[in-house]
């Protein structure tokens, strides 16, 4: 992974967005939700005032508009700061 996240940021690679519902039936795209939790792929070194509490590979939930989307060699990620993040699963 080459990006490195600075103070209190966080990469979280969002989970996949449900194709189908329990029941089989197949959600067009137009009806999808951003995913609301992901996988924690990188953390910074946090700041003097709050101490890093997640780490590489904890799964998270987070707000829904939480964080900025980022795109590398075809995969979607997100930046955001650790406050952001509501949960570890």
């Amino acid at each position: 992974m080459n990006i490195k996240p600075l103070g209190d940021r966080v990469l979280v690679k969002p989970a996949p967005v449900e194709e189908k519902t329990v029941s089989g039936i197949i959600i067009p795209d137009s009806a999808k939700e951003k995913p609301l939790k992901g996988e924690v792929l990188a953390v910074g070194k946090g700041t003097k005032d709050e101490a890093m509490e997640v780490a590489v590979g904890n799964t998270v939930l987070y707000g829904k508009y939480a964080g900025t989307e980022l795109e590398l060699d075809g995969e979607k990620y997100l930046i955001m700061r650790q406050s952001d993040i509501l949960a570890i699963i």
